[in-house]
């Protein structure tokens, strides 16, 4: 396409996959001190903060016709179960470990997509599929020896965020992506503020709150920042580049996890973890180079076809 600026779609994914376990990082501080309920109403919240200036400056219309207000709704909710169970894994699983197990989500996706929407899938994509689900368990098995089931916690949000995706993209073309994250947030918030406050007087385990100190009030703005910040820039990054351009580059999240789990926790996966965190980037990167021919072939498809009679 004529308005296609791959180099910076591409910084964009780049900016993204450093943005995320940054965010991620910074949850795992924070939940040592504060229930799962209350970070991802502080995030949720966040986000209506900041983009409300942006939805006024671009005057962008909060209204939404009614399937796609209930479609939103479905997605605030699956928003908030992914990031809350993400951030309640981060508890137990280093974050490098964490973000590799979700990144079976790649897999399932492909699943879904041919159980749900119908998509031709191949037997060589299965079996990558298969493959790719090895390795994770590869990651997984010394994390469970260690912590028992919470390991298995990414696996539920890499679920969670492939639902998810699939309603996204049922509504992506219909409204603004600034417009649909601030309602995501109110819609959340709405959900989760009424909860925290009825906590404390039912004692209901784990979601009371704590008053943040100073320093934590810091970090969960930057957190907020973060993580909505993250979600425009591959939002944005999706603009200017193909998704099978941007695709192999989300793999690199789990490198900048590592890294970080290494400076902050001093955290680094054992051997057997670094081969399955190897077995499932090859598995998805060869998924995505399957996508990337198909979608070669169906685009030459026309031109090859003989003149017609």
């Amino acid at each position: 396409m004529s308005s296609d600026r791959p180099v910076l779609g591409i910084a964009l994914m780049l900016g993204f996959c450093i943005v995320a376990p940054m965010a991620d990082a910074l949850a795992k501080l924070l939940g040592a001190n504060m229930g799962v309920a209350q970070l991802v109403a502080i995030r949720m919240g966040l986000q209506v903060v900041l983009l409300l200036p942006l939805v006024w400056w671009m005057r962008l219309s909060l209204r939404m016709p009614h399937r796609v207000l209930r479609l939103t709704v479905i997605r605030a909710v699956l928003h908030m179960a992914g990031i809350g169970m993400m951030f309640l894994s981060l508890r137990y699983l280093p974050l490098a470990d964490a973000i590799a197990i979700a990144f079976v989500m790649p897999f399932i996706m492909l699943v879904l997509g041919y159980f749900v929407l119908g998509e031709e899938v191949g037997h060589r994509r299965i079996m990558a599929c298969c493959v790719g689900f090895i390795g994770t368990l590869m990651v997984m098995q010394p994390s469970f020896a260690e912590v028992g089931w919470p390991a298995v916690l990414p696996l539920g949000v890499a679920v969670i965020f492939s639902l998810f995706m699939l309603v996204t993209r049922q509504i992506a073309k219909r409204t603004d992506p600034i417009a649909l994250q601030v309602v995501s947030g109110v819609i959340a918030s709405a959900i989760l503020v009424p909860v925290l406050l009825l906590s404390e007087p039912l004692a209901i385990l784990g979601l009371g709150l704590a008053m943040p100190s100073g320093g934590e009030w810091l970090l969960l703005f930057i957190m907020g920042a973060l993580g909505t910040g993250g979600h425009l820039l591959m939002t944005w990054s999706l603009r200017y580049a193909p998704s099978t351009t941007l695709a192999p580059m989300q793999y690199l999240e789990i490198p900048v996890a590592t890294l970080l789990g290494w400076l902050i926790f001093s955290d680094f996966p054992d051997g057997l973890a670094l081969a399955g965190i190897a077995v499932t980037i090859s598995a998805g990167l060869y998924i995505i180079h399957r996508e990337q021919s198909v979608s070669r072939s169906m685009r030459q498809a026309p031109r090859q076809a003989p003149p017609a009679a």
